[in-house]
């Protein structure tokens, strides 16, 4: 499985974590989007690439990291095919695969803490989507 992941300035720790964790995985291929320091950035430009990425069909799935991970969501939701859910916990990670089958992590740095967010990370990556009622309910999005 090929990923992307991106951060602000906001997340640049937090995606550090990730992409190790990510990068330890030796099923997975990773792509790191930036930024590459904790620099004031702009996250919109992380976002689109990240999402435009995923929506181009380049990478099965994505993950973005800002301050709340609100920023991110709202650029990345605007892409034709993604699927960008912000979660906080656990609970939302799961059910972003299971029920709406989201293609992109959405997650906030100065949320979350490194454990439990390399611990969303693994439960989005080995979550199948459901299929069945959460089908139909994604087509009526598109």
């Amino acid at each position: 499985m090929e990923i992307i992941i991106g951060s602000d300035h906001a997340g640049f720790e937090l995606k550090e974590a990730c992409r190790s964790f990510l990068q330890s995985q030796t099923h997975l291929t990773v792509r790191d989007a930036g930024v590459f320091s904790q620099d004031s950035a702009d996250y919109p430009e992380i976002a689109h690439q990240v999402a435009g990425a995923v929506s181009r069909g380049e990478y099965g799935k994505g993950i973005l990291i800002c301050g709340t991970g609100l920023g991110m969501s709202i650029v990345a939701n605007r892409y034709k095919g993604v699927r960008a859910a912000l979660c906080h916990n656990l609970y939302t990670a799961r059910l972003s695969r299971l029920h709406n089958d989201a293609n992109i992590l959405v997650m906030g740095g100065r949320v979350l803490g490194q454990g439990i967010a390399i611990e969303m990370v693994e439960l989005f990556l080995d979550t199948p989507f459901e299929g069945g009622r959460h089908l139909r309910r994604l087509e009526l999005i598109d």
